[in-house]
């Protein structure tokens, strides 16, 4: 499209009251000023979503999948008919879509669905005649036109999809956090912004447990080469640009550190030490949709191994259940679990060219009698399980090593 298109972005807090919905269009009212056109993708407003899932769970503790789609759906339809409405006010022109409205396509998994498309033709004839295109964030269709939502972080993922569609370069994700620090400001008091991070390291980082975008948000940009600028609703100033990793202007041998807390090291023992064991054990919990993170095997005595890996807490109920099954058909010593742990990880595309960074890490841990229970390595990244109770101690040690010198 020839004319000046951006696609923004704003989150729950930023249109969590009428007078933040009023700000917002005043924000957008300078772009169409400036001779742009904007599609605007906007999140339920402040805590309206835990609000419809207590009122769920008011009528029944196991509320279909499909019927909680349909409910919290509406919480974003509320956000974009009134930012509209807002608009109208200062005199621009505007219309609001649901995700259905616009064919969102996902596939149908309900409250996690995954895009497959966007038919573009209803956003373009509607540019046509409007300066302002409000979309709803979150939610999709599936191909029997049943409304699915698209999980955490949902409406990040949407606003890239709908820049991808559009062939648009620009995508501002507007928040409560003024861009991506190097780690976080509330736990290190020396973490500094970021003017910029490549694809690459805010797929890590989001994958690691920084929260300012969802991994699957990155996904999209770095698939489809948008540009996706994390940006805050309360101020006017610059943010963080998400971007190719040839288009840095710098790179740091490491760009950010980050801790999680949400998963639990689950350990198998003596179990037979031949081909084919992992992959048993892994089959099985990818087959129940289980997300497994960080994965250690080793061999002990007399052909017998012991393996351990980490899953997300949520699951914990369920993970014991398949290895306790597991142990007994492989004729396994044990299963234990860990839930007091947590996951430390420092990400940069420097550490391709610098030698001794993991020594280095280590090292700074060992200085702090913070012992290493699992290892993990990307060619961007190292990521370590710790007692959890040193999670704050090694992030603000590894920070202070590497980035505040």
């Amino acid at each position: 499209m020839s004319e000046k298109i951006i696609v923004q972005k704003f989150g729950g807090t930023s249109v969590g009251s009428p007078e933040r919905i009023k700000a917002v269009a005043d924000r957008i009212k300078s772009y169409v000023d400036n001779d742009y056109k904007v599609i605007v993708v906007v999140s339920a407003m402040g805590d309206t979503t835990d609000h419809l899932i207590d009122l769920a769970q008011k009528i029944t503790a196991k509320p279909s999948a499909r019927e909680m789609d349909m409910l919290l759906s509406t919480g974003e339809q509320v956000s974009i008919s009134l930012l509209a409405m807002a608009l109208h006010e200062i005199k621009i022109e505007a219309v609001s879509f649901t995700g259905s409205q616009v064919k969102m396509i996902t596939d149908g998994a309900h409250s996690n669905a995954r895009i497959v498309s966007v038919d573009d033709k209803r956003l373009r004839k509607a540019l046509e005649k409007h300066s302002v295109i409000v979309v709803a964030g979150f939610q999709g269709i599936d191909a029997d036109e049943n409304i699915t939502t698209l999980g955490r972080g949902g409406s990040d993922t949407s606003a890239v999809a709908l820049a991808a569609a559009l062939g648009v370069r620009d995508c501002e994700i507007y928040t409560d956090v003024d861009g991506v620090y190097t780690a976080d400001p509330r736990v290190v008091g020396g973490a500094r912004k970021l003017n910029e991070i490549s694809y690459d390291e805010m797929l890590e980082l989001a994958r690691l447990g920084a929260g300012v975008l969802h991994s699957r948000s990155v996904e999209f940009g770095k698939k489809y080469n948008v540009r996706i600028h994390v940006r805050s609703s309360f101020n006017r100033n610059e943010g963080t640009i998400v971007k190719p990793r040839e288009e840095m202007m710098e790179k740091f041998t490491m760009s950010g550190v980050t801790s999680k807390s949400d998963e639990v090291k689950f350990n198998i023992y003596g179990i037979p030490d031949c081909p084919g064991i992992a992959q048993k054990i892994f089959t099985v919990l990818g087959e129940e949709k289980i997300y497994v993170n960080m994965i250690v095997q080793s061999t002990g005595k007399d052909g017998k191994a012991d393996i351990s890996f980490t899953v997300l807490k949520k699951d914990i109920d369920r993970v014991k259940a398949i290895s306790e099954k597991i142990k007994t058909e492989l004729k396994g010593d044990e299963v234990t679990f860990q839930d007091n742990i947590a996951i430390v990880s420092a990400v940069g595309v420097g550490m391709l060219s610098s030698a001794g960074v993991a020594g280095k890490l280590f090292r700074i841990l060992s200085e702090h009698n913070i012992n290493i229970q699992m290892i993990s390595t990307s060619e961007i990244g190292i990521s370590c399980v710790i007692d959890e109770m040193y999670a704050e101690l090694a992030v603000k040690s590894i920070h202070k090593e590497f980035m505040e010198k």
